[in-house]
C-alpha cells in the first residue's frame, strides 16, 4: 500500500444529546468503527446502521485504490506516471483521477492561480512534512516557478487523457485528493443504504444524516490552530455536511528560529504570509471544501470574508493570528464559541 505524506489540523466531533430518538430507529450510539493509517494520517469511518458493519470493508478497500491513484509523492501512482511524462506524452487516467484534476484545474482558474495543481515542482523542493524538509536556495525557486501553470495541463475528455505540456511539471492534489476521496466515500456508504455515519480523513469531516443521539445535527468541534489536536476554539452542529480546514501549523519547517508553514504562494515560492491562522469550510462537498479551505487562506482575512460570502452554499470560520475569530453571516446563532482564549468578532461586510 502506498501512502500520501499527509498531516492535518483536526476536527472533532462531539456526540450530544440524551436518548435515541424515533427519527434514528436502526441506529445505535456503539457504531462501527474501523481506523486505520493511511495516505499519512490516520483514517476512520464509524457507522451508526446497527446492520451495516460490513460495509466497512468496501470502504477501505476503496481509500486505499483511490490513495494508490492520486499520490503525487510514490512511484508507480498515477500521478506519478503524468509527472514522469511531463511535456513527452499524455497519459490515459481513471475516470476518478481524470474527474479530480479536471475539478483541481477548475479551482485554481478560480483562484487565479494562488491555488495551482502544478505547484508539484515547489512542494517538491520544500518537502514540508517529510523527514528532509528544507528551505531552498533562492536560485531553486526561481528556476521552478515558471514550471507553475495550471493552464499548462491539457485534458482530453474523450480519450480521457491527462498532459503536462511542460517538461518537468508536477502535478500535487495534496490540497484537494483527500477531499475528493472523502466524497467518495460518502457516495459508497449511501449506495449501501447507510444512513447515519462519520467520515474522518485525517481532519476532512463528513457527517452524514442525524446523530443517533441527538436525533438531529452533529456538533462538531474546530480545532485550536494554535494547540495539539483535540483542543477546540467552538462547535457548529450540521448534518449531511464537511468540514474542512486549513491552516499554519498543520505542517511546518523551522530554520534559523523562523517558522515556515506548508501553504505555499505559487507565484512567490514561499509559504503564504497573512493574517489567517487557520480557515474552516463548511459545505455538500468536501472536494469543495477542500480546495476552498486552501484558497481562503491564501486571500487573507478580508478577502477570503468577502470570498466566501459571495459562494453559495459555502460556509466559513475563519481564526487570525491574534486570535480573532470571524464567521460568515450563515452561521450566525450556529458558531458557539467555547475557548476563553479567543474572541468572537461579528464581520460587517
Amino acid at each position: 500500500m502506498k501512502h500520501f505524506k499527509w498531516f492535518w489540523v483536526s476536527l472533532l466531533i462531539l456526540l450530544v444529546g440524551c436518548g435515541v430518538s424515533a427519527e434514528t430507529e436502526g441506529v445505535t450510539v456503539e457504531p462501527h468503527s474501523k481506523t486505520d493509517f493511511l495516505m499519512g494520517t490516520v483514517v476512520t469511518v464509524k457507522i451508526y446502521d446497527e446492520d451495516k458493519g460490513d460495509v466497512l470493508e468496501p470502504v477501505f478497500n476503496q481509500i486505499e485504490q483511490l490513495a494508490d491513484e492520486l499520490s503525487s509523492n510514490e512511484e508507480g501512482s498515477v500521478i506519478d506516471e503524468i509527472n514522469q511524462l511531463a511535456g513527452s506524452a499524455p497519459v490515459e487516467v481513471p475516470k476518478t483521477t481524470y474527474d479530480l484534476i479536471k475539478e483541481g484545474k477548475r479551482y485554481s482558474k478560480l483562484a487565479d492561480g494562488s491555488f495551482d495543481i502544478t505547484v508539484g515542482p515547489l512542494t517538491n523542493l520544500w518537502r514540508i512534512g517529510f523527514p528532509d524538509a528544507r528551505k531552498p536556495d533562492q536560485s531553486e525557486i526561481d528556476q521552478v516557478l515558471p514550471l507553475i501553470n495550471y493552464q499548462s495541463v491539457q485534458l482530453d475528455e474523450q480519450e480521457r487523457t491527462v498532459f503536462l505540456m511542460q517538461d518537468q511539471m508536477r502535478l500535487d492534489l495534496g490540497s484537494i485528493a483527500k477531499g475528493f476521496i472523502t466524497d467518495q466515500i460518502a457516495k459508497t456508504l449511501k449506495e449501501h443504504d447507510v444512513s447515519s455515519a462519520v467520515i474522518d480523513l485525517g481532519g476532512n469531516i463528513y457527517v452524514l444524516g442525524d446523530s443517533p443521539q441527538s436525533g438531529d445535527t452533529w456538533t462538531i468541534g474546530i480545532q485550536d490552530p494554535f494547540q495539539a489536536r483535540g483542543e477546540t476554539v467552538g462547535v457548529i452542529k450540521q448534518k449531511d455536511k464537511t468540514v474542512v480546514t486549513s491552516g499554519i501549523y498543520e505542517r511546518k519547517l523551522e530554520v534559523d528560529g523562523q517558522i515556515y508553514h506548508h501553504l505555499l504562494n505559487p507565484k512567490t515560492g514561499y509559504p503564504y504570509d497573512n493574517d489567517i491562522a487557520g480557515v474552516s469550510v463548511i459545505t455538500d462537498s468536501s472536494t469543495d471544501g477542500d480546495a476552498l479551505s486552501t484558497i481562503l487562506f491564501t486571500k487573507g482575512l478580508k478577502d477570503g470574508l468577502y470570498f466566501a460570502e459571495n459562494m453559495s452554499g459555502v460556509e466559513a470560520i475563519f481564526i487570525s493570528r491574534d486570535k480573532e475569530v470571524y464567521t460568515t453571516s450563515g452561521l450566525k446563532g450556529n458558531f458557539e464559541l467555547t475557548n476563553d482564549q479567543f474572541k468572537l468578532v461579528e464581520w460587517r461586510g
